[in-house]
């Protein structure tokens, strides 16, 4: 909605120096915005500064704006406020992965319908020459804009298939993918580039609009479907910097300041934050694009496992050996989200506290289904910011732990990343969960893996005691015992 209304500030006639001003203004409070957002306890005056900045550069434009009529703007934008205010009370945060997706899917389609409308009415964006033909590089612009939205939706649509359940997590490896995708990226640049060289009225020009909208949308499913749920997080940054990239390049078609420093701000800390995700990971960004994880034939829950022998235990054996500690690392991941245990969790580390442990919870930058998903999680549950710490910060401090603590997590904690070059999470910064002298690893049952498709050897260690249970009943019988 919101880049709706920016795209109604049109081209013709510039803008005024005070417009430009405020502009600029709105994308000093988003870079405020972002600054905020890099760290949970400034996320909320990061939010605050990023809403400011947006209601200042949606005034400025309803303000400048010549093209739509103003009650119809102002329709839209109670529609729109309305149902985001209902979806943003409604939505827990442990589905908040899928609503990012679909938010970003949102972004991608109204840069797709921004381009066929200046497409079709060019002389009101003021992107026309003195013949009134589209120019050259506004057909460039208009030609990636929507090329770049359409692979938004379609890749969005299905990430949020994925995050939500309602399509299989596991990668779905089509034959010749990267030939079809490498084919379908070629005839999109093709026919951009003879979209931008054909002369005016030329048989065929609309077309090749409509063509490099359909591939891209059919290039944005290709590319996502491969990916593995242990990939989401870099799926959804990277979904995030291609929602920016339409933005910007509508904004340059448009003439819109706004668009282009909000879309170039979005674009590239989605980029920059997508390169993190995948040093965490060890990963090239292409390979993430190319497959994902779970891609080996053996991988998956279905694969024949060994039956090794473990050890398992139960809520007040677990309770016993925690309140008889001294430092405790709790190591949440996404079965921490889906059991929605937080709270629980968060009430077990504070009558820990109380009986004077050490507790700290440990977080891979990979977990959960987004960027950041065990922070907010924690952060809703009233987790103090001091005792969260990012895996560089705390790995060393697993050796002197008396208890590693793991609740829905897997990947991050499989030695098999550091040990085995045949595993598909080679070479992944783990957790040294190995190293504490007790290790608790809550899980609902023996017969799944994670996300990347392999056992993991943590299971079966001398120190390690299985809590094979749904993970928030598991600590809240824990919270009882520690009465």
């Amino acid at each position: 909605m919101t880049f709706s209304i920016l795209a109604g500030a049109a081209h013709g006639g510039g803008q005024p120096a005070w417009a430009m001003l405020a502009y600029l203004v709105a994308g000093v409070f988003f870079i405020l915005a972002l600054r905020g957002l890099s760290s949970p306890a400034t996320s909320r005056s990061g939010n605050r500064n990023g809403m400011i900045g947006m209601a200042l550069a949606v005034g400025t434009t309803l303000v400048t704006h010549d093209i739509a009529n103003i009650v119809e703007i102002l329709i839209a934008v109670g529609i729109g406020g309305a149902i985001g205010v209902v979806v943003a009370r409604r939505i827990a945060m442990t589905a908040m992965p899928e609503l990012v997706a679909g938010f970003h899917s949102l972004v991608g389609l109204a840069a797709v319908v921004v381009g066929f409308g200046a497409w079709l009415d060019p002389q009101s964006f003021g992107i026309v020459d003195a013949a009134g033909q589209i120019l050259p590089v506004s057909r460039i612009e208009l030609g990636l804009g929507i090329a770049i939205g359409a692979i938004t939706f379609s890749g969005s649509v299905i990430a949020f298939l994925k995050l939500s359940g309602r399509m299989s997590g596991s990668p779905i490896m089509l034959p010749g993918r990267h030939v079809i995708n490498l084919g379908t990226l070629a005839a999109i640049i093709i026919l951009i580039g003879l979209y931008t060289i054909s002369p005016a009225g030329a048989a065929g020009e609309g077309w090749m609009v409509i063509a490099v909208a359909l591939l891209a949308f059919i290039i944005g499913f290709l590319l996502i479907i491969p990916i593995g749920g242990a990939d989401m997080p870099v799926v959804v940054s990277m979904l995030n910097s291609y929602s920016g990239w339409a933005a910007a390049a509508m904004g340059f078609t448009l003439g819109n300041t706004a668009m282009i420093i909000t879309g170039a701000l979005v674009g590239s800390s989605g980029a920059i934050l997508s390169y993190i995700m995948c040093r965490a990971m060890n990963r090239s960004f292409i390979s993430v694009i190319a497959g994902g994880f779970g891609a080996a034939p053996e991988a998956g829950p279905g694969g024949a496992r060994e039956q090794r022998p473990y050890k398992q235990g139960s809520a007040e054996d677990a309770a016993y050996m925690l309140e008889q500690a001294e430092k405790v690392i709790i190591i949440p991941g996404y079965g921490m989200a889906v059991a929605q245990a937080q709270h629980a969790l968060r009430e077990m580390g504070d009558k820990l506290k109380e009986k004077g442990v050490e507790v700290k919870y440990a977080i891979h930058p990979v977990a959960g289904r987004m960027p950041g998903h065990m922070n907010v999680l924690l952060a809703e549950a009233s987790v103090p910011y001091d005792e969260v710490f990012e895996l560089e910060d705390i790995n060393s401090e697993f050796a002197q732990a008396d208890v590693a603590f793991i609740i829905g997590a897997n990947d991050v904690v499989n030695p098999a990343a550091k040990t085995d070059k045949s595993s598909p999470i080679y070479g992944m910064p783990v957790f040294d969960v190995d190293k504490a002298k007790q290790v608790f690893f809550i899980k609902r049952s023996m017969g799944g893996v994670g996300y990347a498709g392999v056992d993991n050897d943590v299971f079966y260690m001398n120190q390690t005691v299985m809590l094979l249970a749904d993970a928030k009943k598991m600590v809240e019988e824990i919270v009882k015992s520690l009465d």
